[in-house]
């Protein structure tokens, strides 16, 4: 398969990124859902900052506080032996599991989809209880004239998915909790099928270990219904640990095309592919067997949390996929591929 990284990789990356607020730094700029917009490319970016500590032996967490309306801080001492900080993402203490970063989504302009504007203030921030660790991983999905952007929100509640309007990139309505815990990586279909609205969504079954993807229907895109098991990680392969939905399904001549994400079990996340029907996009056509996208270079295997590529948007244009995907939880880069390399991939 023909793959060509932009040889500006990585195109976007945390010193690029304003602070939103004083004493934090920002740690990670990656997942960015992405829409064509007249003749600009936006990007919705996942910004992860957080609170710089000035003592060696204190990590701070910066959490939303829904009462007071703003960040509060929590202190966790590394001498206390019950505090677990092996994930560089995680702090689990007795008391419940806690972010190390908190994540924004923010804008970025482009004319050439190569150098971006990206504005200094974050664009849809942490709102309410659902969202006290931060809103992460938006997909942008143009309905009728209307952008709908599904993003994950992370609180001690559980992980949800949440979903928020816009017709400007100006101005932005949220419409609350779509999929309650734990659900992530929904995406919704571009277009009605036979009347009803379609989403692709991944819950979990901790009792199973089960992260399959699912998909789902809608006669208004807020209530769901009609849940079915799409497809589920294949053993030893590459997407044999966990699957999940990453862009926006596109139309191909065949069906819908989707770009999806999968790691193994040493926690290596790659992009594959997956082509379903056109009229029953809940019925699997072909499923490609090796990645579309793989970390190979530094910049995708070392990072904040190395080995990772991921995508939550791209763009389907003059018969090529230009993939705006997160490396390593660290910086964000494009790699462009002919859609046809990824057709004559699939085994129908």
């Amino acid at each position: 398969m023909s793959v060509f990284r932009s040889p500006d990789n990585p195109i976007i990356g945390p010193k690029d990124i304003k602070p939103s607020m004083p004493g934090y730094e920002v740690i990670g700029v990656f997942n960015t859902g992405v829409a064509r917009v007249k003749d600009e490319v936006i990007l919705l970016l996942r910004v992860a900052e957080r609170p710089m500590s000035t003592h060696p032996d204190i990590v701070l967490a910066g959490v939303y506080d829904a009462v007071r309306g703003d960040i509060v801080l929590k202190e966790f001492s590394k001498d206390n032996p019950e505090n677990d900080f092996s994930d560089p993402r995680l702090i689990i203490t007795p008391a419940g599991t806690y972010l190390t970063s908190i994540s924004h989504l923010r804008l970025a302009r482009s004319t050439d989809g190569k150098k971006f504007e990206i504005e200094g203030t974050p664009t849809i921030t942490a709102a309410s209880d659902y969202e006290a660790f931060g809103v992460e991983d938006p997909r942008i999905s143009l309905i009728d004239g209307t952008y709908y952007i599904t993003y994950v929100a992370v609180s001690a509640l559980g992980v949800t998915t949440c979903l928020a309007s816009t017709k400007d990139f100006k101005s932005f309505e949220r419409h609350g909790v779509i999929f309650c815990p734990e659900n992530k990586d929904v995406v919704l279909f571009p277009e009605k099928i036979k009347g009803k609205y379609y989403a692709l969504h991944r819950p979990v079954s901790p009792l199973f270990e089960k992260q399959e993807i699912w998909i789902s229907e809608s006669p208004d895109l807020t209530c769901w219904g009609n849940h079915r098991r799409l497809m589920g990680p294949r053993t030893d392969c590459w997407d044999g640990a966990k699957i999940g939905a990453s862009a926006v399904p596109f139309k191909v001549k065949t069906g819908w095309l989707e770009v999806y994400h999968g790691a193994d079990r040493d926690s290596r996340y790659c992009l594959g592919a997956v082509l379903t029907d056109a009229a029953r996009p809940w019925e699997v056509l072909a499923r490609a067997e090796r990645p579309i996208l793989e970390p190979e270079t530094d910049y995708e295997r070392e990072g904040f949390f190395g080995n990772v590529v991921f995508c939550c948007g791209l763009l389907c244009e003059d018969n090529k996929l230009k993939i705006y995907y997160g490396v390593a939880d660290t910086a964000v880069c494009c790699a462009e591929v002919p859609v046809q390399d990824i057709l004559s991939d699939l085994s129908l």
